[in-house]
């Protein structure tokens, strides 16, 4: 599994991003996967969980 950190106070590519999924919060987590990305807002343990299959 590949983990890239970004960080929106200094990568303005980033926080586009992260407003295009609907965020405004941190952390906000996509997960990539070959059925398309899924964004996660704010630390939702169950979701990553079942999103990682742990």
């Amino acid at each position: 599994m590949d983990f890239v950190g970004k960080n929106i106070r200094n990568d303005l590519d980033a926080m586009q991003d992260m407003v295009r999924m609907g965020s405004q919060a941190t952390p906000t987590t996509v997960i990539r996967d070959d059925e398309g990305e899924t964004a996660i807002i704010g630390f939702d343990r169950r979701k990553l969980s079942e999103l990682l299959d742990l």
